[in-house]
């Protein structure tokens, strides 16, 4: 045991020390003797590392000078570049279509791709040539799905756990596969041929009171067993990381000042979903360009019936704002409307004191993006830009409003309650 220990620590010493040649200049490398000849030690290494070291200068031709100049946003673009290799190494490391199991993808902390607020995220990797059973214990959510990755579609066949049949002891159970195993009467969902990796959303509306499914996921088409895997599968999966790095990271890169482009600073349009969207989803989203004494006020119809609405803030990067430190998202069970049936939404950097808050904490430039998810109707919320001070002259008098103190609690039940749900 104790040797192991010495072997791990040495591992992960090495990893660190890898890593941070990535910043040394290559004058001092050659100093140090590191021939530019040298055969590297581990097959795809110094590929991975050479990928990261130009990894931020593709993310910043994305935007335009006077960002590209800007110190934070070269610090954030940093950021993002970390939280794209830190989701992509998790399925770099854990994805075995073998032994499968569901990994965290993006969320608060891997910050990339615009996370829902709402919605945990995880991804299982699968062989259409073998047959599994995703099974576990409902919840209470609006919205639990699993939805089958196909390459270069956005028609993805989804599985929506509530249509699974569920026993006296409250577990489902459902098989996967190519085809139905003969006198199987059970839940089947189909697996299509060019499916390779399946991604489960779990979207919550009262974080406090609802309980998540538990699901896990497992091969029935073989023995249980993970054997030592060889050489060849180590380096394809290090090799494979730096094109899924270099897809992830600069991919909304460009979107807060490609939207501003066409027109839509501080008004909404709708937004046609990237690939992968949750099916039944209808989004709209605009730009939001505010100085801290001024306030956009969101006012729209609310739907007749909805299974999920929500509205979230993004940062100019497109990363979404911080969610369980600051009130910068709301949804249907968070934010009700006004006694004549409008939801009204304030979004501002300082808190305007009136219940319906979106904190843009800090970030003068983002977007405000809004969806109705299973709802009768889809309405277009307008915007109105004014003074912060001059809020509340705009709001009905007996808007529902929040003492600091009242604010503050808010807050500390929406950080427990969003740590208390299954996010890893």
């Amino acid at each position: 045991m104790k040797h192991c220990r010495v072997r791990l620590l040495g591992t992960a010493v090495a990893g660190l020390a890898a890593a941070a040649l990535v910043t040394i200049p290559s004058s001092t490398r050659a100093q140090d003797g590191t021939s530019p000849d040298r055969v590297a030690p581990v097959a795809g290494w110094d590929e991975f590392v050479e990928s990261l070291r130009t990894l931020p200068e593709k993310m910043l031709a994305k935007l335009p000078e006077d960002m590209r100049k800007d110190p934070l946003v070269r610090a954030e673009i940093g950021r993002i570049a970390l939280e794209a290799l830190a989701s992509s190494s998790i399925e770099a490391l854990g994805a075995d279509p073998q032994a499968p199991e569901f990994l965290p993808a993006i969320g608060r902390v891997l910050n990339v791709g615009q996370p829902n607020a709402d919605t945990v995220y995880k991804s299982a990797s699968v062989d259409p040539a073998q047959v599994y059973r995703i099974s576990g214990k409902a919840g209470t959510i609006p919205i639990a799905v699993i939805a089958q990755v196909l390459p270069g579609s956005n028609s993805r066949p989804h599985l929506d756990l509530s249509s699974l049949h569920v026993g006296e002891d409250g577990r489902f159970s459902v098989l996967l596969g190519a085809e139905r195993p003969e006198g199987y009467a059970g839940d089947f969902w189909k697996l299509e041929p060019d499916t390779r990796r399946l991604m489960m959303r779990l979207v919550s509306s009262d974080w406090s009171d609802e309980v998540q499914p538990v699901v896990t996921i497992e091969r029935v088409s073989g023995p249980m067993g993970r054997p030592r895997p060889s050489a060849q599968e180590l380096t394809a999966r290090l090799q494979a990381l730096p094109r899924a790095v270099g897809y992830l990271a600069p991919m909304f890169i460009g979107r807060v000042e490609a939207l501003a482009a066409e027109g839509y600073v501080n008004r909404f349009k709708v937004m046609v979903p990237p690939e992968g969207a949750l099916a039944s989803q209808f989004y709209y989203d605009g730009v939001f360009d505010l100085k801290d004494d001024e306030a956009l006020i969101v006012e729209s119809d609310v739907p007749e019936t909805c299974q999920y609405r929500s509205l979230i803030l993004t940062n100019g990067l497109y990363e979404t704002i911080d969610w369980t430190n600051n009130h910068s998202s709301l949804n249907g069970a968070q934010a009700a409307p006004d006694s004549d049936g409008k939801l009204r939404i304030v979004v501002s950097e300082k808190d305007p004191g009136v219940r319906n808050w979106l904190d843009t904490a800090g970030y003068s430039r983002g977007i405000i993006q809004g969806r109705w998810t299973g709802c009768s109707s889809q309405p277009i919320p307008t915007l109105t830009k004014l003074r912060l001070d001059e809020v509340r002259k705009h709001l009905p008098a007996d808007v529902a409003t929040v003492t600091p103190e009242e604010r503050d609690a808010i807050m500390r039940e929406r950080n427990r309650a969003y740590q208390a749900r299954s996010l890893w």
